[in-house]
């Protein structure tokens, strides 16, 4: 199988082709860009797929943060439509399972993600396979929960809890401190994983920071008589 994957929800522009057949990375390109995903995605892509036709691809995979709201949003519409279009399968993958992917037996995990605001975003995998749903928690909640079940410790958010932990070597382990996990595990992820009914949409665990403004409505014309 092979299945092309994307990710656009931090500030790298990422884009791999993957063969589940041998666990081959066929071709895999990262751009840190910070911003202007919709400009670079596309062009990521064409890279990866160097001569290869669209025709020959089986699946597609698209992470769903969370992550830059816009850069999310980008990945998720823009492989949406290359999926209704080729007709193929998607599956979105969340930052927090391929994360967790990349950092093997290590379990209990707790991935945070830097979500601003003094919060992170926080999921736990524990050691008997279970995984907690995703939720933001301030710095000193992820700290608490990290101290009390022992977990190892990853993502971008680390450095906002340091912080809240203690030295060591009484304070938990840490794997790394990136937003998002290599390409190459999300697409294993994706050819592992069944199709679910419903189009990946994405991982919003907030409301976005920018909201329309209220209260200054023009009053509308009167049409003329």
């Amino acid at each position: 199988m092979i299945v092309l994957a994307v990710d656009t929800a931090a500030h790298l522009c990422a884009a791999c082709l993957y063969d589940s057949a041998d666990g081959t990375v066929l071709a895999k390109r990262t751009e840190d860009i910070g911003r202007g995903h919709a400009e670079r995605l596309f062009p990521v892509i064409d890279e990866v797929m160097g001569s290869r036709a669209y025709q020959e691809l089986d699946r597609l995979a698209v992470c769903v943060g969370p992550g830059s709201f816009t850069g999310v949003r980008v990945g998720v519409a823009a492989m949406r439509g290359l999926s209704l279009a080729l007709e193929l399968p998607l599956i979105g993958i969340s930052v927090f399972d391929s994360m967790a992917r990349s950092a093997g037996e290590y379990r209990p995990l707790l991935v945070v993600i830097d979500a601003r605001r003094d919060e992170v975003y926080a999921r736990m995998f524990r050691a008997d396979g279970a995984a907690d749903p995703p939720r933001v928690l301030s710095p000193q909640e992820a700290c608490d929960l990290a101290l009390r079940s022992g977990a190892v410790l990853t993502g971008s958010g680390v450095p906002v809890l340091r912080p809240f932990l203690p030295a060591a070597p009484d304070g938990p382990s840490v794997l790394g401190e990136t937003a998002t996990a290599d390409i190459a595990s999300l697409a294993a992820i994706a050819a592992a994983r069944e199709p679910g009914p419903d189009r990946p949409v994405p991982l919003y665990l907030r409301p976005p920071d920018a909201r329309p403004q209220t209260g200054f409505a023009l009053p509308r014309r009167e049409a003329a008589s």
